[in-house]
């Protein structure tokens, strides 16, 4: 029998029937599914290259497997950038590291920010989520001490959902922290 990531059961076991149920798809290639997770971060113009080592080997710790450095395709002066320098790091994870990773991140990596209340529910439109982390530290794979200089990582979350209201009930049920919004409102004070 092969290897089958622990989050990929949670969707194919419970998330899967629930979006059927909830949605009343008629055909199972419907139901939406991730297609990839795609991990990058820019870096300064001036970095010499052990910063520029030290994110990739950052980055590839964090993702399972090695980015590809992004270089400029032409010189800006005004930001002082020459065509063909190294300006940002970058990753797509599909399959087994895909639901690998997402499980890390929603499981481990999210819950260790301090004061933590959830990621923001927004999502790009076509059902794909966006999302920002302005430490890369919170991650395990990554030994403190051995950080130079700290690191924003944007993550994009692709799925197949045709909406927004698809791609956040697939992530919500495939464990995502979403903030919760308070509807409640306030009574109003007597003149």
């Amino acid at each position: 029998m092969s290897y089958v990531p622990s989050l990929k059961k949670v969707y194919l076991e419970q998330a899967v029937p629930e979006l059927v149920k909830s949605r009343g798809y008629k055909n199972k290639h419907e139901v939406p599914k991730l297609a990839k997770i795609s991990i990058n971060t820019g870096i300064d113009a001036e970095a010499d290259k052990n910063q520029i080592a030290d994110i990739q080997r950052d980055i590839a710790q964090i993702a399972g497997q090695k980015p590809v450095l992004a270089k400029s395709r032409k010189a800006i002066a005004n930001f002082k950038l020459k065509q063909g320098q190294i300006v940002g790091c970058h990753v797509t994870l599909r399959g087994h590291s895909m639901w690998e990773f997402l499980y890390r991140l929603i499981a481990v990596a999210l819950p260790t920010i301090r004061d933590f209340r959830g990621v923001p529910t927004k999502l790009d439109g076509q059902g794909n989520y966006n999302l920002g982390i302005t430490d890369h530290s919170i991650f395990p794979e990554i030994t403190v001490e051995n950080i130079k200089k700290h690191i924003g990582v944007d993550i994009t979350i692709v799925t197949t959902a045709d909406s927004d209201d698809e791609g956040r009930e697939l992530l919500r049920l495939l464990g995502m922290p979403f903030r919760r919004t308070e509807t409640t409102t306030a009574p109003k004070a007597a003149a």
